[in-house]
């Protein structure tokens, strides 16, 4: 959430932002309502001034005044109440603005490439996909997964459900010994915490909602744990905050139907390692932060000797919460190109305005914290990359040399 002060002041960059981000925002109302919520918070407190100045002249006159004033401050208050709840909601659909280095783009085709690394795979044989692979080697059931969980539904099995465990235990591990925080967060949340990430109310229809219980399925740890904070006021001595967190995650795939309907690539259910920061109100420290998780990110790929690139995403394409985000994507020969396997985003303080997290200061001000936030691995997915890009003349598919002590072999045959 953005400051009312800083968007009246800040009123076309905010316009453009919006607009950049695909976003509608209905601004003349947004503004007329802040205006009414100005001047009903003024006449209570003239009203309120008023009270105590006649409670202090114990008067006929002032207790009859006094009533009178009662009454029209019940009346302006609930009338205040309408309007700020109006006047917040708009409030939530005004997406944070972009910084400076970010490329203008409608959607994917304005992406920046700003690196790539590693050696792309060349075959001397028919490469197979993943899916190919994952059946020949019986490594993935998507048959019984589908009967039994429906579409996107699958079971892991054998090398596969080991190499998961590996993949995520050994990201998990190395966070662990970069100084980050481990955690296991929960996957149902209240809706706070989803207003407070900045996915509602843009992307509900993409959340599972348990209506019995009025919770979420979270789609990211970035969730539960941006919001560990939340209402909180936290020293600046202990800042910045850094967390790796595990989590089962859920997404609907609402506006996905057509895309990816086979293999592992996009799914309902998933799990993945986060990497989340609540750090201080300076952009220059958490850009310096943003780069930091981005080197996580590549190292674990780099440890996995896997090609990718590392995008920088345009305005269209970067999501409203966001100042600036990279993408990483790796190389997939079952797609004969990268696919999507790691997000690594900076929010500022737009988040943490929603949530009320905020710091002391040295000297004694108190300011809203900045958030960040990056995916180091996620699961399934990055095993399509591991198989098709480790596969072999003969049909099996070596083991990345730092996952081999936790699978227990070098290669996976039958």
């Amino acid at each position: 959430m953005l400051d009312i002060k800083f968007i009246r002041e800040n009123l076309e960059l905010c316009k453009e932002a919006a607009k950049n981000k695909n976003r509608d925002v209905d601004w003349k109302g947004l503004l007329a309502l802040d205006d009414k919520r100005r001047e009903l918070i003024g006449k209570i407190e003239t009203l309120r001034a008023e009270r105590n100045a006649s409670s202090v002249k114990r008067q006929a006159s002032s207790v009859k005044r006094g009533k009178e004033i009662k009454q029209e401050l019940k009346a302006l208050e609930e009338e205040l109440r309408g309007v700020e709840e109006k006047f917040g909601l708009l409030m939530l659909t005004v997406p944070n603005v972009p910084d400076k280095s970010v490329p203008v783009g409608k959607d994917s085709s304005g992406n920046k490439t700003v690196k790539t690394w590693g050696k792309i795979p060349e075959f001397t044989f028919p490469a197979k996909d993943h899916i190919e692979l994952a059946k020949s080697l019986d490594l993935i059931d998507f048959e019984r997964g589908a009967k039994v969980g429906g579409f996107r539904a699958y079971f892991l099995k054998n090398e596969a459900a080991q190499m998961e465990f590996a993949v995520l235990f050994y990201t998990f591990q190395k966070l662990i010994k970069k100084g980050y925080t481990p955690l296991i967060a929960p996957s149902l949340v209240r809706d706070f915490t989803l207003f407070g990430n900045g996915q509602f109310p843009w992307g509900r229809e993409e959340v599972y909602h348990l209506e019995k219980d009025d919770l979420y399925l979270a789609g990211t740890a970035e969730v539960p744990v941006t919001a560990y904070f939340s209402g909180e006021v936290l020293e600046e001595k202990n800042l910045p905050k850094k967390f790796v967190a595990f989590s089962p995650c859920f997404r609907r795939e609402a506006g996905s139907y057509g895309k990816d309907t086979k293999g592992v690539y996009r799914l309902h259910q998933f799990n993945k390692i986060e990497q989340v920061i609540i750090s201080t109100n300076d952009m220059s420290t958490s850009f310096t932060l943003h780069e930091e998780l981005l080197a996580n990110a590549e190292e674990v790929l780099q440890d996995l000797e896997l090609p990718y690139r590392v995008l920088l995403m345009c305005t269209g394409d970067m999501g409203e919460p966001q100042v600036k985000k990279y993408d990483i994507e790796t190389w997939m020969p079952g797609r004969n190109g990268y696919g999507e396997t790691m997000s690594n985003s900076v929010m500022g303080d737009f988040q943490a305005r929603r949530l009320k997290i905020r710091y002391k200061t040295k000297d004694g001000k108190t300011l809203f914290c900045h958030t960040l936030n990056n995916t180091a691995i996620a699961s399934p997915r990055i095993l399509i990359a591991i198989l098709e890009n480790y596969q072999q003349s003969d049909g099996s598919i070596k083991v990345p040399k730092v996952l081999q002590q936790y699978v227990g072999k070098k290669v996976i045959k039958r």
